[in-house]
C-alpha cells in the first residue's frame, strides 16, 4: 500500500517534473486549444490561471496570510515564459519555507506550510491531465500521486465544498479501493444530519454497502470530473445506487 501523505519535501521533485510538463504544453501546444474540462477556457487561459495560482500560494507561504486572489490576468508577453517564472517562484519559495510553520490554508485542521506543497502538486497534476486533453496527447498521473490526490480530495476538497453546498449523498457506508497502490478509504454517513461523511484510510478487507474499485488515477479524476464512469469503467459491487449517487454530487471546487 503506498505511503500517504508524502512527506513536504518529497512532493517537490513529482511537482518540478508536473509544472516542466505543463510548461511544455503552453510551448508546444495550440494555445487557442479549447479545454474541454474547464468550461469556456482556451489553453491560454488554463496557463494564466495556473500561473496565478502559484504565485498566489507563493505569497501564502511567504507571509503565512491569505491573499488577494488574481488567477485569470495572463502577462502582456510570452505565456510559457511568464508561467515558467512563476512555477520558479513557487518551487523555490517551498523550497526555502518550513513546513511546520503556520499559514492560512483551505483546510479547517492543517494550518501549516506543510499544506502548500501537497496542494500545488495535485494542482498541477489535475491540470496537467487539461493541458494535455486540451492539446490531444496523453498525461499520465503517478499512482502515488494519484493514491495521495484521492486522499486530498476526501479529506479536504470534499469538506469544502459541503460547507459551502452542502454534503454529498451517502445513506450508507461506502469503499473506495485504488487497484493499483493498495490504498482505500471508507467513507461512513454522519452522525449528525447535515453533516458530511466521515471518512477514514483502511487496509486490508473492510464490509460496507458498495464498494467502488478501480486504479487511483481513474479515480481521482473521477472525482475532480475529469473522467465518467464510462471512461474509468470501476468495478462496483454491493448496491450500486450508493456508489452512483456519491460520484455524481460535486466533490471538489
Amino acid at each position: 500500500m503506498t505511503a500517504i501523505p508524502l512527506s513536504p519535501a518529497d512532493y517537490l521533485p513529482h511537482l518540478s517534473l508536473l509544472v516542466a510538463e505543463f510548461e511544455r504544453f503552453l510551448r508546444t501546444a495550440d494555445l487557442d486549444a479549447p479545454v474541454a474540462s474547464c468550461g469556456d477556457w482556451r489553453l491560454s487561459d488554463l496557463g494564466a490561471h495556473l500561473g496565478n495560482v502559484h504565485r498566489w500560494a507563493a505569497s501564502i507561504v511567504v507571509t503565512g496570510e491569505v491573499a488577494p486572489q488574481n488567477f485569470e490576468t495572463g502577462p502582456d508577453g510570452n505565456l510559457a515564459d511568464w508561467y515558467a517564472a512563476a512555477a520558479a517562484e513557487l518551487l523555490t519559495t517551498l523550497r526555502e519555507a518550513d513546513p511546520a510553520e503556520t499559514a492560512w490554508t483551505l483546510s479547517k485542521t492543517e494550518r501549516v506550510k506543510a499544506f502548500w506543497f501537497r496542494r500545488q502538486t495535485h494542482e498541477v497534476s489535475v491540470h496537467l491531465f487539461d493541458a494535455a486533453s486540451a492539446a490531444g496527447a496523453e498525461s499520465k498521473v503517478d499512482p502515488q500521486i494519484a493514491a495521495d490526490g484521492v486522499d486530498e480530495v476526501l479529506g479536504v476538497m470534499m469538506p469544502r465544498v459541503h460547507r459551502k453546498a452542502g454534503p454529498p449523498p451517502l445513506p450508507e457506508s461506502l469503499l473506495l479501493r485504488a487497484t493499483d497502490t493498495g490504498n482505500a478509504w471508507l467513507l461512513r454517513p454522519a452522525a449528525v444530519e447535515g453533516d458530511g461523511p466521515i471518512v477514514r484510510r483502511v487496509s486490508g478487507e473492510m464490509v460496507s454497502a458498495a464498494t467502488v474499485e478501480a486504479r487511483a488515477e481513474d479515480l481521482l479524476l473521477a472525482l475532480w470530473k475529469r473522467r465518467n464512469l464510462a471512461e474509468i469503467a470501476p468495478r462496483i459491487t454491493g448496491d450500486e445506487s450508493i456508489a452512483l449517487g456519491f460520484l455524481a454530487a460535486t466533490l471538489t471546487p
